[in-house]
């Protein structure tokens, strides 16, 4: 053995000397390639305090070229999203800062624009992986998703989507709701519909939505596989997710909501839930599920034949009729009180009671009004800036979730509904 070691004993001297070199090499440049001492310390001293990256210009369907700025913090690289098969309405300007690796359990911080004018509302949210092995949270903002309504009658749309047993449904919805529901609310001749057909628009688009998830999850085996579900099994029927949506109006606000995520409004500093949970043992529910012929086990909480820890739910085609997709769709006359409305997944609300949530909200907006008079401000020159302020609200209350022991995916949606009137 020592007579082995000694025979490797030059071979791998040698060959430490030979990665020596290589190494000195790889950092030789020449002179046109180096970049000067103060350039390279500039750049260090603005990826060390967070500052703003080049903006970007992009054109909208009625206005001129947009500005956005992609945040550079925490030493995350920034992507612009955008969603490509959103046909129908104007994406909502995004900038995304995705975790470096998989086993990052940092928030994906987005800093959202708040439009071109003051009638659309600043929002950001943070959307994290948490102590879960896989993320299958989805979240959607659409700003003036409605094509036919004019600058003083617009329509912005938020959504959050829980999804369980794999992402796709989550993303599906995502990528859809927003746009049957404009379809939907686009039939209607007057316009908007009225506050007493909303309930029609929701239900008839979340039966859409459904139809399409339980139409993609019971086809063929895709070659090959676009998500993880199907290398499991050739069906993918046991893949659903929750959806609680808003349509923010100038007076109103409208709330769907379909499993166990939630939308809370901050009024007056008072908490008031527009959403309530479809929890399997909730009385009315519970009732529901055993008229059907289903059961609700309690097993690790209750569950709908002891498989399922919610009553409705978009996709779940293998436990219908049970499992429903009817949202409870309510209309919310705004009013000068109102200062914030939250959106946020089970992982958050598990853990978070709404007075909590409405507090550190409001907290956040408040602290924040000297950057939301600087936001205002540009937004009556003509241009578009980031909110950092409802960004950091949703940020805080995540990283509150996280350091409660949140066992679930997060995603947190903070919509400021100030406008510019403080």
């Amino acid at each position: 053995m020592a007579v082995a070691d000694a025979a490797c004993e030059p071979r791998s001297r040698a060959a430490r000397r030979r990665r020596m070199e290589i190494r000195r090499f790889k950092f030789i440049a020449s002179s046109e390639e180096v970049a000067p001492a103060d350039e390279e310390l500039s750049r260090k001293r603005r990826r060390l305090h967070c500052s703003a990256s080049p903006k970007v210009l992009r054109k909208g369907p009625d206005e001129g070229a947009v500005e956005e700025r992609v945040d550079r913090c925490n030493g995350t690289e920034n992507t612009l999203s955008s969603d490509a098969d959103a046909s129908s309405g104007p994406e909502a300007p995004q900038a995304k800062a995705v975790g470096s690796g998989p086993s990052d359990l940092g928030p994906r911080y987005v800093a959202v624009g708040s439009g071109p004018s003051d009638l659309c509302p600043r929002y950001g949210m943070t959307t994290v992986r948490g102590r879960r092995r896989e993320m299958e949270d989805a979240v959607s903002m659409r700003p003036d998703f409605l094509r036919r309504c004019d600058l003083y009658d617009r329509h912005h749309f938020f959504g959050v989507y829980d999804g369980h047993g794999c992402s796709h449904v989550a993303v599906s919805c995502k990528d859809r709701m927003h746009e049957i529901v404009a379809e939907e609310a686009e039939k209607m001749q007057s316009g908007p519909p009225p506050a007493e057909e909303w309930r029609e628009v929701m239900e008839r688009s979340f039966a859409r939505m459904d139809a399409e998830a339980v139409a993609w999850c019971g086809g063929c085996p895709r070659e090959p596989p676009s998500c993880r579900c199907e290398l499991q099994t050739p069906r993918c029927d046991h893949v659903g997710s929750t959806a609680v949506v808003a349509v923010v109006e100038p007076t109103r606000i409208v709330v769907a909501n379909c499993g166990d995520s939630r939308a809370v409004l901050c009024r007056n500093g008072v908490p008031i839930p527009l959403s309530s949970d479809h929890k399997p043992d909730r009385p009315d529910e519970l009732e529901r599920i055993e008229a059907a012929g289903g059961r609700v086990i309690y097993w690790e909480g209750a569950r709908v034949l002891g498989v399922l820890a919610m009553s409705r739910a978009i996709g779940d085609g293998y436990l219908k009729p049970y499992v429903i997709s009817e949202p409870e769709v309510s209309v919310t006359v705004r009013e000068e009180g109102d200062e914030c409305l939250i959106l946020a997944s089970d992982g958050l609300w598990d853990v978070v009671t709404n007075e909590t949530a409405c507090d550190i909200a409001r907290m956040c907006l408040r602290s924040g009004a000297p950057a939301a008079a600087a936001a205002a401000a540009a937004e009556e020159e003509g241009r578009c800036m980031e909110d950092k302020v409802c960004s950091d609200a949703a940020m805080l209350l995540t990283k509150l979730a996280l350091a409660r022991q949140s066992a679930d995916n997060i995603s947190v949606v903070v919509i400021d509904l100030k406008r510019n009137s403080d």
